[in-house]
């Protein structure tokens, strides 16, 4: 029965899409006719409190000015205050549903790599891979960071505006494929007002979860107004950590361990917490400054992963695991007139730190029985304590990384009014990574440990500095009033570097390459004399390695300043007695080109013809090569039509997109990630939204087609064979994680019972399934095995959601019974393996089961 009310659901979904489908502009009036702000201001008048309607027109700066969406000749989706509040929508997970052009990974709550039209090869989320090819701003500044999208908690907030393309003209480097705008509600000089919203909600399979909110607007005067926002969220649990064994050589007599003191039911709960401030001064008639402050705090325990191998919802983990991510950001921007230009400053610091420890018995499990014929991980890895016994090889990851991001633009624009109009600016930022990740094993002994961290098998420490300079621009001119040309183009400059330290100790008891006998002072505790404190540099020059060969000084290490406690350097450049960051630089343009014509004021067609870049970069794993900046051409038409004075709405977009020598990232030797420039690819799609408002029933529907394929081999390395040995994936293959297919619907229905307004409102959204790793062919580390990844981690399989909800507005409050996930659907929106070889337990991320809640609401 669930199956068949699921299948009407998609049939009806998939109707309405071939009228309102493939999605360029969302068209969906979530605001009133604003007044138009640069700042995207609106006010408690733009958004009646009990209107259940979704009339007026939404006005965005997705081109650095106000404007009515239909006039922008973009593929742009905005999502408003009104139906932000309707949908409850509060995280990344949430609004992304709305947004059809975009897909993720994500391995839990702040751990989320964004894609866009497809532009995705899988595997980018190192908290040291490649920059991301989505940017994420936060008003006028941008918030994107190099370790996963920041999960900023939606509350108050204007509207989210979706900007799919490459938007290098504007936007500059990390908007390559697109860019998502976090706009939210300013400081309002008009009156004391605030509102205070609560829920709580039962997961199946799980446990209670809650939130409160509020959010408060003071004036001081006609001149000043402060706007605060808190919130408080708890995610419940809803995966279990079920009692389990792991046995590792050498057998007998080997080692048999269980997690009983980890066993726990709905372990991977989520807390959130934080709040915003804005500070709105107006200078004078002309200028206006506004500082704001934002802080937030996500604790996260558990997996938000599932082994299938193990149970639904279940897992089989050995260590303590958690997550803390916390960041602040302070930021200014001032807006003014100098004559009748307008004048706009954006300058931002942002200060985010995350800490996590991870189960890794994956790893130990796998590699012990790669290495079972010399007797495991104990016989190869010398796993021993201070007494030489065998020890427990169980492995924990704890990291911790320190992210910093300064950004500063100033730009200015022409009047809008006028035939001939120009934008223009110069751009900076610097962000930086201070990346620890330490591999830990109880009671590993000295000898075998990184010198310095005993019980530390592995080490990364590194010190990562990206920075960008660009000057941009924008000119359009009205060749007649219904026909307009746009070209922009965008001058860049990166440098960015890297510094430090990865791998293994110095071992005095093993030695097995190069023919020399074990002897008393050889590198490593594994079996290899190439990494860690092996590849180490010494004064004079050289590495360790290099005068352990030749019988010279191994004792005269080289460090760096810039990163902190390390043993010594092997990654980085040797100037004197010091080594330095390795560095990787470019520079370039990108362009974008319009024309626009309007041949009623209710439709617009426009064909855009762009580029965009994601810098190169530099590997974490010092012998490995840097990678290359890679490319994004996108050739598109689109259209925007407007019917039925203003109730219906029905927007496009088809494109090709050619992506050049794409970065991709996978896991290589010792499961250590490495990026290097894959294949060409060819992306073709449409897209589509629309929306209707009918007296009490407002309907919306968009969808999205993704033809995403390589054109050349994907081969081991940079360079191919040639003779197809070294292929992992040939000319033709679909590219990863986004689904050929994705639509979403949403009806509401508002009806008045007395003195107050009822409404009963559906949202169904479908996807596709896709392919969880591009690669067919990988020879696996230690047997030679030829591993299919695509194939054993596994796809991400085609499911259908459905929410519902029905609530009433009266006077200044509202309530309202919901639940999301209605048919309880397994979703799963990615798989991944713990290490390089972990084909054994690939895991699944599943979306949140079926979740039933209360929400209350109140306006003052």
């Amino acid at each position: 029965m669930v199956v068949s009310f699921k299948r009407r659901m998609l049939v009806q979904l998939l109707a309405s899409a071939a009228i309102a489908s493939p999605a360029a502009a969302q068209g969906t009036p979530d605001q009133v006719a604003a007044t138009p702000t640069s700042s995207g201001q609106t006010t408690q008048a733009d958004v009646p409190q009990n209107s259940s309607t979704t009339d007026g027109d939404i006005i965005v700066t997705a081109q650095k000015r106000d404007e009515n969406i239909q006039n922008v000749p973009i593929s742009i989706q905005a999502i408003g205050t009104r139906r932000l509040d309707q949908l409850n929508v509060s995280n990344f997970n949430e609004y992304t549903q709305l947004l059809p052009s975009v897909a993720f990974q994500s391995s839990q709550p702040g751990v989320t790599t964004v894609y866009m039209r497809g532009v995705a090869s899988g595997g980018d989320g190192n908290h040291s891979g490649s920059l991301p090819s989505v940017g994420t701003y936060l008003d006028e500044q941008p918030v994107t960071t190099i370790g996963g999208t920041l999960d900023i908690h939606i509350y108050d907030v204007a509207r989210i505006e979706s900007l799919a393309g490459p938007q290098g003209t504007l936007y500059g480097a990390s908007s390559e494929a697109g860019t998502i705008r976090i706009i939210t509600n300013k400081p309002d000089t008009a009156g004391f007002y605030g509102r205070v919203d609560g829920e709580v909600n039962s997961v199946r399979s799980g446990g209670i979860g809650y939130t409160t909110e509020g959010m408060l607007n003071i004036p001081f005067g006609e001149r000043m107004a402060l706007r605060v926002v808190g919130f408080y969220q708890r995610d419940a649990g809803f995966i279990d950590n079920v009692p389990g064994t792991r046995s590792f050589l050498p057998q007998p007599g080997g080692v048999t361990v269980t997690n009983d003191q980890f066993v726990e039911k709905d372990y991977n709960d989520t807390e959130t917490y934080g709040g915003r401030a804005a500070l709105k001064i107006d200078l004078d008639d002309n200028w206006t400054a506004t500082p704001t402050f934002l802080y937030q705090e996500q604790r996260s325990h558990g997996s938000y992963a599932f082994d299938p191998k193990v149970g639904d919802l279940e897992v089989q983990h050995f260590y303590p695991e958690y997550r803390k991510d916390r960041f602040a950001q302070a930021a200014l921007t001032i807006e003014g007139q100098l004559g009748n230009w307008d004048v706009t400053y954006a300058g931002a610091y942002l200060d985010r730190r995350a800490e996590q420890s991870t189960d890794y018995t994956d790893y130990s499990e796998a590699y012990d029985s790669l290495y079972s014929s010399v007797g495991g991980l104990a016989g190869y890895f010398y796993y021993q304590d201070a007494a030489g016994n065998t020890i427990d090889p169980r492995q924990r990851v704890v990291g911790r990384d320190h992210f910093k991001k300064t950004s500063q633009e100033l730009r200015v624009a022409s009047p809008a009014d006028q035939p001939f109009r120009i934008v223009a600016g110069g751009f900076y930022q610097r962000q930086s990574n201070l990346i620890f990740q330490d591999y830990q094993i109880p009671n590993l002994g000295p000898d075998v440990s990184v010198n310095g961290y005993t019980g530390t098998l592995w080490l990364t420490r590194q010190h990562r500095v990206d920075k960008d300079y660009a000057v941009f621009g924008e000119a359009s001119y009205d060749l007649t009033p219904r026909l307009t040309l746009t070209a922009g183009g965008r001058a860049f400059i990166y440098d960015n570097s890297l510094v430090g330290f990865f791998g293994f100790g110095r071992n005095p008891g093993v030695d097995p390459e190069d023919g020399r006998p074990y002897t008393a002072s050889p590198f490593n505790a594994a079996g290899s004399s190439r990494t860690g404190l092996a590849s180490c540099y010494l004064a004079g020059g050289g590495t360790l390695r290099d005068a352990y060969l030749s019988g010279g000084d191994t004792s005269a290490f080289l460090t760096t300043k810039d990163v902190g406690g390390i043993p010594c350097a092997n990654l980085g450049v040797v100037k004197g007695n010091t080594v330095v960051p390795k560095r990787a630089d470019g520079q370039g343009v990108t362009y974008r080109f319009n024309a626009t014509w309007k041949p009623t004021d209710l439709l617009l067609l426009y064909g855009t013809w762009s580029k965009g870049f994601r810098p190169g970069g530099i590997n974490r794993r010092g012998d490995v090569g840097d990678y290359d900046a890679d490319f994004l051409t996108n050739y598109e038409l689109g259209w925007k039509t407007t019917w039925l004075d203003g109730r219906l709405r029905i927007n496009g977009a088809v494109y090709q997109q050619d992506w050049d020598q794409f970065q991709f990232a996978f896991l290589g030797e010792n499961s250590f990630t490495v990026i290097q420039n894959g294949p060409d690819a060819r992306i073709r799609g449409i897209e589509m939204d629309a929306n209707v408002s009918a007296g009490p029933l407002s309907f919306t529907a968009s969808g999205a087609y993704t033809d995403a394929k390589t054109r050349t081999d994907l081969c081991r390395t940079v360079t191919c064979a040639g003779d197809g040995s070294d292929v992992v994936a040939a000319a033709g293959r679909r590219l990863p994680i986004t689904p050929r297919f994705k639509l979403s619907a949403t009806a509401r229905y508002t009806v008045p019972i007395g003195a107050a307004k009822a409404y009963l409102q559906g949202l169904v959204a479908h996807q596709s399934s896709a392919a969880s790793d591009i690669r067919l062919s990988v020879e696996e580390v230690g047997t030679g095995r030829l591993a299919n990844p695509s194939a054993e981690i596994g796809r991400l399989p085609a499911y259908t959601t459905g929410n519902l909800a029905l609530g009433a507005d009266w006077g200044k409050y509202t309530l309202e019974l919901f639940a999301r996930n209605l048919w309880d659907e397994r979703g799963q929106i990615a798989r991944f393996i713990q290490c390089g070889s972990c084909y054994q337990r690939p895991y699944a991320v599943p979306i949140t089961p079926r979740t039933i809640g209360l929400r209350l609401g109140a306006k003052f």
